[in-house]
């Protein structure tokens, strides 16, 4: 069997690594500037597909089905992102008569219309946030609905994920210019302007939950993941279990999760995502049809490949386990690592890794794409890998974790590793108190933008400060000319401080 992996970054380095487990040889996909990345390094062989920009190499569908007919390949698989829940992918890749590594084309669209996954869980008796089930494409009829519901409410895109087209509203008067901006956001990310509004939940906790479910009618759960440390509606630390979750909850949402996916006949590896209030009570937000960014922490818990089980899964083969077997041990965590500058609003840190230190140890699992000399670029997402970490407890996930990411060493960019490291040693973290909303209200606890602006402007006074005292009270040697020299000038150098 040869698989081609549309895809880069960790998640493909992970894909090829997974295959050469099982003795399956890859085609890994590049751009004009990834021709030196490790995925392409460690495939089997490797195709061109383009220039940088997304649109012309990694969205690229006939590009990347002719790589796959030209190689040999007998299957796809999308990794995250991308065109990974994109079902006129998947579609063309089953067209062109190669296996899609995921779910059906059906699949993703019925649950990537997000009016359509609501409508669907509401029939499968899967308890679903209270909001429209119809698209709206004008802002007065926003209006009246949100009156209706009560504020606060949230305008989500219906085509979306990730984090874009979403905007929360408390307010009557924030509602118009909200709209417009969320509206034009979802349809710059999805090609969809359309909106729908949803009852805001003050404070929730953001739980999902892992299914696998084969073509011969079988599905399970594979417990939950805590994914409540967010910013921007971006996940940004993630763990199993959760630690509000107690084994009746678990049993209840995992059998909610199973239920959803049997109500659309899914097949292959997906995430039920849902809303945990501050009662209790769960609720439905999506469904996910690929691969997510977090699968890792789920596998060190429960001891699976899950890019195995999804492989074996497209092949046919029917689920190892049943729901009885399946085994929870210990506690996983996961930190995602970013090429951002917390210090300047999270602005992306593009630039050459100059030197390189990995963390290891027992427990310990990065994934990965990184190496000394890596240019970093600006025209794909800024993750850099993510760091999981595993201990008996909740407690020693976090002090390995805590431990590995100060022997992560990063020269040449910024990354949010300073960031995470706060996060982690903050109080309310460590305690399992916290919600969607603890990074922004704790920011400037945390080293973000805030406290960024004040840095930034200490800085700045300091340099000039600096400058200052080094052209005024600088010792000046007479030249024989009579002109007056600064040592450092003489030097070659440049005044300042520290340089």
């Amino acid at each position: 069997m040869k698989i081609l992996v549309a895809n880069r970054g960790e998640i493909a380095v992970r894909i090829v690594r997974a295959c050469r487990i099982e003795g399956i040889e890859t085609v890994a996909v590049y751009s004009d500037v990834d021709r030196a990345e490790l995925h392409v390094r460690m495939a089997s062989e490797a195709v061109n597909i383009g220039p940088p920009e997304p649109a012309k190499s990694y969205l690229n569908i006939e590009r990347i089905v002719d790589a796959a007919k030209r190689t040999g390949a007998d299957a796809v698989h999308p990794g995250y992102g991308f065109l990974s829940e994109n079902a006129a992918f998947a579609q063309a890749v089953t067209d062109a008569g190669l296996i899609f590594i995921g779910p059906k084309a059906e699949h993703i669209s019925g649950m990537g219309d997000k009016i359509t996954a609501r409508r669907t869980m509401e029939a499968a008796g899967v308890p679903v946030v209270p909001g429209t089930l119809e698209p709206l494409s004008d802002r007065d009829a926003a209006v009246g609905i949100a009156a209706d519901m009560g504020y606060p409410v949230m305008l989500k895109a219906v085509g979306g994920g990730g984090g874009k087209g979403i905007r929360i509203v408390r307010e009557p008067s924030e509602l118009g210019p909200a709209f417009d901006r969320a509206s034009s956001e979802a349809g710059n990310a999805f090609g969809n302007p359309s909106l729908y509004v949803e009852k805001y939940l003050e404070r929730p906790r953001h739980i999902e939950v892992q299914i696998l479910a084969d073509s011969h009618g079988n599905a399970i759960h594979l417990g939950e993941r805590e994914c409540s440390i967010q910013r921007r509606h971006q996940k940004i630390i993630e763990e199993t279990p959760s630690a509000v979750i107690d084994e009746a909850k678990r049993q209840e949402m995992g059998d909610t999760a199973v239920r959803a996916a049997k109500a659309v006949g899914y097949v292959n590896a997906g995430t039920v995502e849902f809303l945990l209030d501050t009662d209790g009570k769960h609720y439905f937000l999506e469904m996910n049809t690929r691969l997510q960014v977090e699968h890792p922490v789920t596998e060190m818990v429960y001891r699976l490949d899950l890019v195995r089980e999804q492989i074996r899964i497209a092949q046919g083969g029917k689920l190892k386990l049943k729901q009885e077997d399946v085994r929870r041990m210990g506690h996983a965590l996961e930190c995602r690592i970013y090429a951002e500058d917390p210090q300047t609003n999270f602005l992306p840190s593009p630039g050459t890794i100059e030197h390189l230190e990995l963390p290891g140890g027992p427990g310990v699992r990065l994934d990965t794409n990184l190496y000394e000399g890596q240019e970093i670029s600006l025209y794909y997402d800024p993750i850099l890998g993510k760091l999981i970490t595993f201990g008996s407890s909740r407690e020693s996930a976090i002090r390995r974790a805590r431990q590995a990411l100060r022997e992560f060493q990063i020269n040449g960019i910024k990354t949010t590793i300073p960031f995470l490291m706060r996060v982690l040693d903050h109080p309310r973290f460590q305690s399992g108190e916290f919600d969607t909303s603890f990074v922004d209200r704790h920011l400037e606890d945390l080293g973000g933008e805030g406290e960024g602006r004040h840095r930034i402007a200490a800085a700045v006074a300091a340099v000039m400060h600096c400058r200052y005292e080094a052209e005024t009270k600088a010792p000046v040697r007479r030249e024989s000319n009579g002109g007056g020299m600064n040592p450092w000038t003489l030097a070659g150098r440049r005044h300042g401080c520290g340089r």
